[in-house]
């Protein structure tokens, strides 16, 4: 042991020494210094299910939490996708209110009067009016005389009242 301390290099023997005492304290399995006692992980069962129920009522309570909180998120997001329904529906009982109004205002008196006139001359009578009211007249005449009259006007009247003809007659979406 001398010969280490001081030549910082151990002898042969010393060597040898060291190995065959760790080997003999290895096969007599007695505990070193550092081992006074056996691991803890030698736990009996009974420890092991007080402690599973000991945290079970709080590992539930958690999930409870847990699903409670995605459950709220989730009503959070069908509410918010009911409203944005229910504000599509209005918005359609809107249009469909407009579009009956629309075709309210062409009274039947008043197209039965267009509809005796001649072509030509309602023609001209229905370019000076306004275009939602003319073109409410010209949906409920009879399609021959619709056609007669259109034929009558000009171009960029006859277009304007087709368009708008055709925008109060769709039933999809107007948006």
């Amino acid at each position: 042991m001398a010969s280490i301390l001081f030549s910082g290099r151990p002898a042969k023997g010393a060597a040898s020494f060291l190995a065959l005492a760790g080997s003999l304290l290895f096969l007599s399995g007695q505990p070193g210094a550092t081992q006074s006692e056996p691991p803890a992980a030698l736990a009996t069962a009974s420890e092991i299910e007080k402690f599973c129920g000991n945290i079970a009522d709080a590992a539930r309570d958690r999930r409870y939490a847990i699903q409670t909180q995605e459950l709220e998120a989730l009503k959070a997001e069908i509410d918010t996708r009911v409203k944005q329904l229910e504000e599509k529906r209005a918005e359609y009982e809107r249009w469909m209110k407009l579009r009956q109004e629309f075709m309210d205002q062409a009274s039947e008196n008043v197209v039965s009067i267009y509809a005796r006139m001649r072509a030509d001359a309602a023609a001209e009578r229905l370019a000076e009016m306004q275009p939602e009211l003319a073109a409410a007249i010209m949906m409920k005449l009879q399609v021959k005389q619709s056609g007669l009259i259109m034929n009558e006007m000009e171009r960029s009247t006859a277009a304007k009242l087709t368009g708008i003809m055709a925008s109060a007659a769709r039933k999809d979406d107007p948006t």
